[in-house]
């Protein structure tokens, strides 16, 4: 498997995003991080699998939280470019690219 390299600005939502849902409700901050953890893992076994769009990045919806994650399959590594939350503005992550 490729490694992961997630972009600093895609780290910093993971981390707000884990403390806003801890201030939700204890404990499910860490869900949503184990569960983006998981569909990082997910991306890693079959980088593939969803459709690269027209700008080149591909999008991992995640299924208990209302985020997509947007990467780029390189040669050598896999680069997370954001973790998006569906009610945000669309494409605002696209200047990462």
């Amino acid at each position: 498997m490729k490694p992961v390299t997630i972009d600093i600005a895609a780290e910093a939502e993971l981390v707000e995003s884990v403390a806003f849902y801890e201030t939700r409700r204890r404990g499910l901050g860490l869900e949503f991080e184990s569960a983006a953890r998981g569909a990082i893992k997910k991306i890693q076994a079959a980088p593939l699998l969803h459709p690269a769009q027209q700008n080149g990045a591909r999008r991992f919806i995640m299924d208990r939280f209302p985020f997509v994650i947007h990467y780029i399959d390189l040669p050598d590594t896999i680069w997370i470019v954001a973790f998006a939350h569906t009610s945000r503005k669309p494409g605002y992550w696209l200047r990462r690219l």
